[in-house]
């Protein structure tokens, strides 16, 4: 049994579509189907159920996802244990964020990291809060970004990188547009678009008394462009586009931005790497901005 035809398997397994996973894994979908062929030949078992309109997991190979994911973890330690003693680390490295993180954040981290670890092939993935702290779960990622509260998990540590305060976005002419604060009490009956359950902003919204959720939106970013549109207000990051739209302060409101991953991760050279490189990038702004520097390995519950 070949270490690549379970990677392969893994990655098919998760986005059950072998075009998808050839994309991600930068092989030809020949290839990726003769890998997972070769595999069932060598288990003796059928892993996939394949129909013209979609694949899935057969009960052997829902049995082997397990499996194929602690092998591959515990040869990443062992690769992670040989790396230590070779000084720059090089390989693989797979980071997620939200999609605003992704458009804001991560890229000035991207960057940095690339440039003192060029042998690093990194991977930037984006996906929801709860997309990602599973795909951390299952190693399919290795640090993610995200607001908000990180998951109470042992085998999960987290650092909170700063603070990103938070804005009532309102379409042009609404009654909210002209103050230069708006506090809770001012929200009450006024009609809100919010992200789906389970998302930190809706959590927030949804504390609030007052506010009418009148619509679900699936991102941030497309909340911003209805609510230009005239569609409703919404709560969002500053940080967050919202061209035609106008952002009035939230009195008192803010949100953390957190870097979570595994802890059994640590002392890989290219995760260690990049805890470092966002610490060093999280603190140089907190400097500049006259905040507080970040607790390296904090747990954020």
């Amino acid at each position: 049994m070949e270490l690549r035809h379970l990677r392969t398997f893994r990655v098919v397994a998760r986005t059950l579509n072998f075009t998808h996973a050839a994309a991600e894994l930068h092989y030809a979908q020949s290839s990726v189907t003769e890998q997972i062929q070769a595999l069932e030949a060598e288990l003796g078992a059928k892993l996939f159920d394949r129909t013209a309109r979609r694949l899935t997991l057969t009960g052997a190979g829902e049995r082997l996802v397990g499996y194929a994911d602690q092998v591959l973890e515990l040869v990443e330690e062992a690769r992670s244990a040989v790396d230590e003693d070779r000084g720059d680390p090089e390989g693989d490295l797979t980071i997620g964020a939200l999609e605003t993180l992704c458009a804001q954040r991560v890229p000035a981290l991207f960057g940095a990291y690339r440039t003192r670890w060029p042998r690093v092939r990194v991977t930037l993935r984006e996906g929801s809060r709860g997309e990602l702290y599973q795909a951390v779960r299952k190693s399919e990622m290795d640090v993610c970004f995200t607001f908000g509260a990180t998951p109470a998990d042992p085998a999960l540590a987290s650092a909170t990188l700063g603070t990103e305060p938070l804005v009532v976005i309102v379409p042009p002419g609404h009654p909210l547009a002209g103050k230069a604060e708006i506090r809770p009490a001012d929200l009450d009956g006024v009609g809100f678009l919010a992200t789906p359950q389970g998302c930190g902003f809706r959590e927030m919204l949804d504390r609030i008394d007052g506010p009418v959720v009148e619509a679900e939106v699936g991102s941030l970013a497309a909340l911003a462009r209805c609510v230009a549109a005239g569609l409703g207000c919404g709560i969002v990051p500053a940080l967050v586009a919202c061209k035609g739209a106008v952002a009035v302060p939230l009195a008192g409101a803010a949100t953390d931005v957190t870097m979570t991953w595994r802890r059994r991760d640590e002392r890989k050279p290219s995760v260690a790497a990049l805890l470092a490189t966002a610490y060093a990038l999280s603190n140089k702004d907190s400097s500049s901005s006259g905040s507080s520097k970040v607790k390296a390995g904090a747990i954020d519950s």
